[in-house]
């Protein structure tokens, strides 16, 4: 089994519970990805709905997990035919870590009918830089390969909170659509553009998750809007290695140490 699918592998123990075990090889500095945490947990609550796929995704991230069994409690709150509404929430030592509402249902297979959002011009991954992050430690980067457009890095990107970038596993394994949220929390901190470094936890992150990706590398574009008092925002939008939008999301973080 390759290491991601054995990382966000969950084990149903009854109609509302499932076993999961945290893979502190999936962590920035010691504290488990978010984007790992968000594909674990909608597996559980996409399997509990009995739906193919997550269409839409909100997070509320309480407090970190560490590494280690815990368990993700599922509720069905509604079932419908074309989608149903799923609670999950994240458990370890008696404490909820993460709590997560999800729509699901049938990603669709069509082409869009209208898309206001082109991929922007992204060197290739070949042209890219491997994921850099001063004073942290991205245990991450063993098994996902994230490169960073050079001219969005830290050296050149002018001051403007902008990262794009790619994704794929290091194992080989193709992207899924669980892993689209790791895609949409892959890239560093935008904030360290304006000077802001160190941890920027994410308090909340939403997502829309628009189509099952084609194989291959996923592209993204990280951009920050709003910064104002010790909180910032963050847009990710992910493409496949067709061109299409499969992940759109915004979320809100704490920033890191005050700016320079």
């Amino acid at each position: 089994m390759s290491s991601y699918l054995k990382a966000t592998a969950v084990t149903r123990r009854d109609e509302s519970t499932y076993d999961v075990a945290l893979d502190l090889g999936w962590a920035i500095g010691g504290n488990p990805h978010g984007g790992y945490l968000m594909a674990t947990v909608a597996k559980a609550a996409v399997d509990a709905a009995g739906d193919p796929h997550a269409l839409a995704v909100s997070t509320h991230f309480l407090r970190p997990p560490s590494g280690g069994p815990a368990e993700v409690r599922v509720e069905l709150v509604k079932r419908g035919r074309t989608a149903s509404t799923v609670r999950a929430t994240l458990w370890q030592d008696d404490k909820a870590r993460l709590d997560m509402l999800l729509t699901t249902g049938r990603l669709p297979d069509e082409a869009p009918e209208y898309a206001a959002t082109a991929m922007p011009d992204i060197l290739s991954p070949e042209e890219c830089r491997a994921r850099q992050e001063t004073g942290a430690t991205i245990e991450l980067a063993d098994h996902v390969d994230v490169r960073i457009d050079p001219r969005t890095s830290l050296s050149n990107g002018g001051g403007v909170p902008v990262i794009r970038g790619w994704m794929s596993f290091r194992d080989g394994t193709e992207v899924d659509v669980e892993s689209l949220l790791i895609a949409v929390d892959v890239a560093p901190p935008t904030v360290a553009h304006l000077g802001y470094r160190g941890w920027a936890p994410t308090v909340e992150l939403s997502a829309l998750l628009r189509a099952e990706p084609t194989p291959g590398w996923l592209a993204f574009e990280a951009k920050a809007t709003i910064v104002r008092g010790g909180w910032f925002d963050e847009e990710s939008t992910v493409w496949d290695s067709t061109g299409q939008v499969v992940a759109q999301s915004r979320q809100l973080a704490l920033v890191g140490a005050p700016a320079r």
